[in-house]
């Protein structure tokens, strides 16, 4: 890590990740409940996603008041120094609003509009994967590798459905092809954790349409850091469209799939 500007990136998203867990874990209200509603009435905004942006952004610019936010929950700022943070203060909102422990923190930093430092905080895992561009991934201190490839038939693969129902629907439809020619599907309901664990090796695939840039910033780095390959239609970087990630192997067959099967449209 020769430039000394990423360390400090990082060392600030792993502290900013590590208080804000802390806040949602140990903070949550036992009569928590909806405060908003986003894209439909079952996509939902509790007050402990909002304390914690507020307190990730309060952090931030306490340390780098010059840099630009994207948040997930209205942190929108521009900055002057070259430098974004692009912020999911918890992802797997409806996860934690039920008392599911698959939710995280996801901060990833941008120079320049490149990802440079990608950190996702599991807390009920007491796991914090991180990565830097050209670094490396790791959990804690050990390294993360995505899995040896195994052929698409034996590919255990995840993936997500969005809150508005009749792309759900169509959702589920490429879900219901794809499951007989892959050896499962699982359903997690945290991109960001999804995206870890095709890093971590628990995973061989994820796919989704639907993802804004704050669920996928810090995962994506931190999948393709551990040696996983990440896109979105053939030829396309991760967008809303379609994000996938998987292992090299999996990653050209699964996307195949995905395009013949439709999952870029709704």
């Amino acid at each position: 890590m020769t430039d000394p500007l990423l360390p400090e990136l990082l060392d600030l998203a792993l502290e900013a990740a590590r208080r804000a867990g802390e806040l949602l874990r140990d903070g949550r209200p036992a009569d928590l409940g909806v405060a908003a509603t986003k894209s439909s009435p079952i996509d939902v905004v509790t007050e402990m996603d909002i304390a914690a942006e507020k307190l990730i952004t309060g952090f931030l610019t306490e340390h780098r008041p010059d840099d630009g936010f994207l948040g997930e929950e209205g942190a929108s700022t521009a900055g002057t120094s070259g430098v974004r943070w692009v912020i999911d203060p918890l992802d797997g909102t409806v996860n934690y609003l039920y008392g599911l422990p698959t939710w995280a923190v996801s901060i990833a930093a941008e120079r320049d509009g490149e990802t440079v430092v990608g950190v996702v905080a599991a807390p009920m895992r007491r796991e914090t994967y991180r990565a830097v561009l050209g670094g490396g991934a790791y959990v804690g201190d050990k390294p993360l590798r995505c899995r040896p490839a195994p052929p698409l038939d034996q590919a255990l693969v995840s993936t997500g459905f969005n809150y508005v129902a009749a792309v759900r629907t169509h959702q589920a439809d490429v879900a219901q092809r794809l499951i007989p020619r892959l050896r499962d599907i699982r359903r997690s309901g945290s991109a960001a954790v999804d995206l870890c664990d095709v890093a971590a090796g628990r995973l061989d695939g994820y796919y989704e349409r639907g993802l804004h840039p704050w669920d996928l910033a810090a995962g994506d780095l931190i999948a393709r850091e551990a040696g996983a390959l990440t896109g979105g239609r053939p030829g396309q970087g991760p967008s809303y469209d379609l994000t996938v990630a998987a292992s090299p192997g999996v990653f050209e067959p699964l996307q195949g799939l995905l395009e013949e099967s439709g999952a870029w449209h709704d």
